[in-house]
């Protein structure tokens, strides 16, 4: 019914950037939040950043000061644009949105199929 896509992985060497893409398709009604998660080896998948349909915006400590998310309604796409990369930022980053399919009130949580990160040092 609803897919996410995601783009602009990649690897890259410790103090550069990144921009990450997910877009959205399929039977949507209207998206509430959408955001960023991450898992690296071995550890559990954590919030890196969240952004409403408003636009207010949450971070992980770990990441504030050098990632910004943002989003761009019209085209149903969330962007997270990661600066001052380090190697402990190596993960799979998976996009999430929470969609109202048909109705306001049919929201369902939506995964992409990750991107991997890799921050050499």
């Amino acid at each position: 019914q609803v897919q996410l896509v995601e783009s602009g992985g990649g690897l890259v060497q410790a103090g550069g950037s990144l921009r990450l893409s997910c877009a959205a398709s399929g039977s949507i009604f209207s998206i509430n939040a959408m955001g960023w998660y991450r898992q690296a080896p071995g550890k559990q998948r954590e919030l890196v950043a969240a952004i409403t349909s408003g636009g207010s915006t949450n971070y992980a400590d770990s990441v504030k000061g050098r990632f910004t998310i943002s989003r761009d309604n019209a085209k149903n796409t969330v962007y997270l644009q990661m600066n001052s990369l380090k190697p402990e930022d190596t993960a799979v980053y998976y996009c999430n949105a929470e969609v109202a399919i048909a109705t306001p009130d049919a929201v369902y949580d939506y995964w992409g199929q990750g991107t991997q990160v890799t921050v050499s040092s």
